[in-house]
């Protein structure tokens, strides 16, 4: 693009995001030149908005299933008047119209109401009287009593979160329909004083029978405010920039964590914790020791009376079903295999997405002693239903 489409501030903002790995801003004779890395979504500039499409064409009905799966969040239902298009913002218009349907359900349950301490000016007495401020304010007059009361109102953390997220989406849509939407939701829901406030609330709201109802739309609240962050699930922190990014290789990560989980549980097995002392150290060099560890580390049940096994598993956001695996990551899975399996042919599981349909192939890696480890390359169909791949993968695997 022409050096004059980016503003100063704009070449701040990408710089930003150059710095979390979102993307890569270089200058050459020509312009700017921008590139989205595995990052996709909406960025609004100050004199463009930028659409970054993915690699893989998924229909918007079924990317609100596997979004809303990776984030362990129920996908609304879609209304009658609503489709789940990806034009003409892709991702943003998506997500706007999921935070928009769960804060419409909540709107018409009726919203949370709590009680909340007012300190008020008042002619009769109701509640305590503020006895310090109406001494030094009234001078002891009683025609207006200072009072402290708890009223119960709709102005909880609960809804300002909301209401917050449904005005930022309002920045992130062109389509008049959903934005007219947008603003008719956003006038039921009170307002935190800053994106950053309400943010700073989310991570600290719990959930009981009282609020329970309001986590979905929570979820998708936060990816709105964080600009496509969800507790350092899709980028590492906010953004100083508008807008709506998600980074895949950690989405898909996302996704095929839960996948395997939701096998185990269907399959004996189970899934070691990820930050537990089971990685791979590596010692002696220069600075401090490093220890790398799969994406997903799987215990496979013993059979037939046999010690259960370790199966590693690595997501891999690459078009596997295009090429071929590529060296690198032969080494690195072999290095899983090796490290974590207990017999003689090692064993590990590389995952990729792709459209159109599954495969599964299983690559051997073999050394002038023999075989050295069976490497299983799995596509997941993103046009199914993840619970169709949950399924597939365990036939596949056992």
């Amino acid at each position: 693009m022409s050096r004059d489409r980016l503003t100063p501030r704009d070449v701040n903002r990408l710089h930003a995001l150059q710095a979390h790995g979102c993307v890569t801003l270089g200058a050459d004779h020509s312009g700017w030149r921008l590139r989205a890395e595995a990052t996709v979504g909406l960025l609004v500039l100050d004199r463009l908005r930028l659409v970054i499409e993915p690699k893989f064409a998924i229909p918007g009905e079924r990317l609100m299933s596997w979004l809303g799966y990776a984030l362990d969040a129920p996908r609304p239902l879609r209304s009658p008047t609503r489709r789940w298009a990806t034009q003409p913002d892709g991702y943003a218009d998506l997500v706007a119209t999921a935070l928009l349907e769960q804060c419409e359900h909540l709107v018409h349950d009726g919203l949370r109401r709590d009680y909340v301490r007012r300190e008020t000016v008042e002619p009769v007495l109701r509640g305590r009287l503020d006895v310090a401020a109406q001494a030094t304010r009234r001078y002891g007059q009683l025609d207006r009593l200072h009072i402290r009361a708890f009223d119960r109102e709709t102005d909880v953390w609960d809804n300002r979160v909301l209401g917050t997220a449904l005005r930022a989406a309002l920045r992130l849509t062109l389509h008049p329909g959903l934005a007219r939407d947008l603003h008719g939701a956003a006038e039921a829901f009170p307002t935190a004083a800053s994106p950053a406030a309400a943010l700073h609330a989310l991570d600290r709201i719990h959930y009981t029978r009282l609020n329970a109802r309001y986590r979905a739309a929570h979820v998708w609240a936060r990816l709105i405010l964080r600009g496509g962050g969800v507790s350092d699930l899709l980028t590492d922190r906010g953004i100083a920039a508008d807008g709506l990014l998600l980074r895949m290789p950690t989405l898909w990560e996302a996704v095929v964590r839960r996948l395997m989980t939701e096998v185990a549980a269907r399959h004996g097995g189970r899934v070691l914790p990820g930050n537990g002392g089971a990685g791979i150290t590596v010692r002696g060099d220069l600075g401090n020791p490093s220890a790398f560890r799969p994406d997903v580390l799987f215990e496979l049940p013993g059979r037939n009376g046999s010690a259960r096994s370790l199966l590693p598993v690595d997501a891999k956001y690459k078009r596997y079903d295009r090429h071929g695996v590529s060296a690198a990551d032969v080494h690195q899975l072999l290095t899983y295999g090796t490290g974590y399996s207990s017999c003689t042919t090692a064993s590990a599981v590389i995952m990729h997405p792709q459209s159109g349909g599954r495969a599964h192939r299983l690559l051997e890696v073999n050394g002038p002693q023999g075989m050295l480890a069976t490497l299983h390359v799995i596509g997941i169909d993103t046009e199914a239903h993840p619970e169709q791949a949950v399924a597939w993968i365990g036939d596949a695997l056992f």
